[in-house]
């Protein structure tokens, strides 16, 4: 049996694992009216946004569908880039579905034990994490069954950027805008506590945790995994000639070792179910890594026969794994970067944004060197040769599905926090839910960390695949070129742009979201005192129109970005914008994940000392949350997925540049 065969198998196996582990949740009882009635308005909101988002993201596609026929000419080209988009999508549908199911099963689930609702939620996230990284292997192998040639198959690398983007930006948009409106009035106007049933923009933030933790952060793992595939193998045919045809299939091998690791790991929940959810989820997590590490060793002696690649496969998978140090270093309920952000907010919102601002500054060196390191490791450790690199790249993508897994536990268990206050039991299962809350957070935060780390990995080698296809790595190319420092330059400045693009969408939607629960706060007095209910979809539908509006324009850009350059300055100052720009976004995204996450868990900390709520204190701590909440789940996720688009774009469109 050939190895595309045992990959698309184990592919396939793992989607049946799929519909297990849904039948599991969805079997789980869903608790009281009331708290079924809070989960149906999340669940149908959330159906909403994504029905109108998906058709949006399909008439964009359906008109750059139409220039990649008049220039190609190619069905498998066309076929590729729809298929990358149709699976992209279904990723993150799928893992949505599962998560609103799970959120009010969890919160049921916690009136047994703090063990149970976390082995519900675990699930309804494992999910999401197989999900992804299974339909990923089973596209790549599809269309290398298909074609048998990886060059032919950029453009659904390209489809799956494409959509992740519009996913992600739109998803964050939307959550963003309805959680900075809901503090901005309820909390700090009107000093009611997060997730109360009286705010009229809580459902709508509970639908955001969904479709932008959920469906966006799906869509966008799918595209870095799927990426790698593509780039690898191509390079592969390239550059790993004493290897032979092997090195093709290799890379699809690591990614169903990779599936087999996750599988054990998710059905392993239900034994260490009994200890602390931060324990089981460490356990969970270092039996993954050491499932990955043994797949990864048989993988790479069997198809290449040379133990320096294994070991930089294993230097990119502890890399991604050890970005959650630098998590805890910074974002830690008791780091001293909160405590400092915390302490710093007795003095007023301009002194909690100064602050943040200095740690967030400093936050990117850390995961920087371990980047840095771990390249120059893996490119010496083989003899000085792209292939550790390639390697080390496919390592971080190994814990993807545990850890995918691990972030959508995070908005299964924000929600069924928010379902449990909302319906009133929120007095009996608050220290359950909370510790779950806790860790959710947590999870969260490392993801964002592991996508950004993994995202720099992927971006140098898609780079390194566009510098052998142009020729730029053959070529004695001077920096002092005034058209290579033009297209470095101009690499910077497009990611800066795109963030104001992307932060300015999400303000604008959020000032709608303020002035909408102003106005029902104003409207209707009898909301405050409880007897009568908000309007709470009149909320979901504003941050619908919203940000499906503003998603666009900030995905454009990554589109005509490189072909503006390609066609008016060249394939070599193409090639130097899109080193700029991997310079300018590694800092940049960084930056915007860990500066969001530690203003967030500052808040999180002064609310913890439920005397300060309400108080000068407490009001600066949310300021600086809505703040940092549109970097870490807007601008920083959907700038590392820009410029992997901007990458696939540029060797979409190469072959066209190199006739030029």
């Amino acid at each position: 049996m050939s190895p595309t065969i045992i990959a698309l198998s184990i592919g396939m196996l793992a989607m049946l694992v799929v519909a297990l582990l849904a039948w599991l949740v969805i079997k789980m009882p869903q608790g009281t009216p009331e708290m079924m009635e809070t989960a149906k308005s999340i669940e149908i909101g959330a159906n909403a946004f994504i029905k109108r988002m998906y058709k949006t993201i399909v008439m964009v596609s359906s008109c750059i569908l139409i220039p990649l026929a008049i220039f190609f000419k190619d069905i498998v080209i066309l076929g590729s880039f729809v298929f990358g988009i149709t699976l992209s999508l279904l990723s993150g549908y799928i893992g949505m579905r599962i998560a609103v199911k799970a959120n009010v099963r969890t919160a049921y689930a916690a009136k047994t034990s703090v063990e149970r609702a976390f082995l519900v939620a675990f699930r309804g996230g494992g999910v999401t994490g197989l999900t992804v990284i299974s339909l990923s292997l089973i596209g790549v192998s599809i269309l290398i069954l298909l074609f048998n040639d990886p060059n032919r198959i950029v453009s659904f690398g390209f489809g799956a950027s494409l959509a992740a983007l519009f996913a992600q930006l739109g998803g964050g948009i939307f959550t963003k805008g309805a959680d900075i409106g809901a503090d901005l009035v309820g909390k700090i106007e009107h000093r009611i506590p997060e997730d109360d049933p009286r705010n009229p923009a809580v459902i709508a933030d509970l639908v955001g945790d969904n479709v932008g933790d959920c469906a966006g952060r799906g869509s966008d793992l799918f595209e870095s995994i799927s990426d790698d595939y593509v780039t690898a193998m191509i390079l592969g045919s390239l550059m790993m000639g004493s290897y032979g045809l092997k090195a093709l299939m290799f890379p699809l091998m690591l990614g169903a070792s990779g599936i087999i690791a996750t599988m054990i790991g998710i059905f392993m929940a239900r034994y260490w179910r009994r200890s602390a959810p931060l324990a089981s989820f460490n356990i969970i997590l270092a039996a993954a890594v050491v499932i990955c590490s043994v797949g990864a060793y048989i993988s790479t002696m069997v198809f290449l026969g040379d133990v320096s690649v294994f070991i930089a496969i294993l230097s990119g998978l502890i890399a991604s794994i050890s970005v959650g140090f630098i998590v805890q270093y910074y974002m830690g309920s008791n780091s001293k970067a909160i405590r400092e952000i915390v302490a710093s907010s007795d003095h007023g919102t301009a002194m909690n944004i100064i602050t943040g601002l200095a740690y967030g500054l400093q936050s990117p060196f850390m995961p920087l060197l371990l980047v840095v390191s771990t390249t120059i490791f893996a490119y010496y450790i083989t003899g000085g040769s792209f292939i550790g690199i390639i390697g080390a790249n496919l390592g971080t993508d190994l814990a993807t599905g545990i850890i995918m897994s691990s972030d959508t536990f995070g908005p299964i268990s924000d929600n069924a926090a928010g379902i449990s206050r909302m319906s009133g039991m929120a007095p009996q299962l608050s220290e359950t839910l909370d510790s779950l809350d806790t860790l959710g957070n947590t999870t969260k935060a490392y993801t964002k960390a592991f996508a950004s780390a993994s995202s720099v990995f992927s971006t140098i080698v898609l780079f390194g695949t566009y510098s052998e296809l142009s020729g730029l790595s053959r070529l004695n190319v001077s920096f002092l070129n005034p058209i290579i420092i033009i297209g470095f330059l101009l690499g910077g400045g497009f990611c800066f742009l795109f963030s104001s693009m992307a932060l300015s969408a999400t303000a604008k939607t959020a000032y709608k979201m303020v002035e909408e629960v102003r106005q029902q706060f104003k409207e209707r007095p009898r909301i405050m005192v409880g007897t009568e209910k908000p309007d709470y979809a009149r909320c979901v539908d504003i941050a619908t129109k919203d940000s499906l509006k503003r998603m666009t324009w900030p995905a454009l850009l990554a589109i005509t970005a490189p072909i503006i350059i390609g066609v008016l300055l060249g394939k070599y100052a193409l090639g130097a914008m899109l080193l700029g720009g991997f310079s300018t976004s590694t800092l940049l995204a960084s930056f915007f994940n860990f500066g969001g996450g530690m203003w967030d868990n500052a808040k999180k900390r002064i609310e913890t000392q439920f005397w300060l709520k309400g108080s000068p204190i407490h009001a600066a701590g949310v300021t600086g949350d809505t703040v940092g909440d549109p970097l870490k789940d807007v601008a920083g996720p959907s700038l590392n997925i820009f410029m992997k688009l901007i990458n696939m774009t540029a060797l979409l469109i190469l072959p066209l540049l190199n006739i030029l």
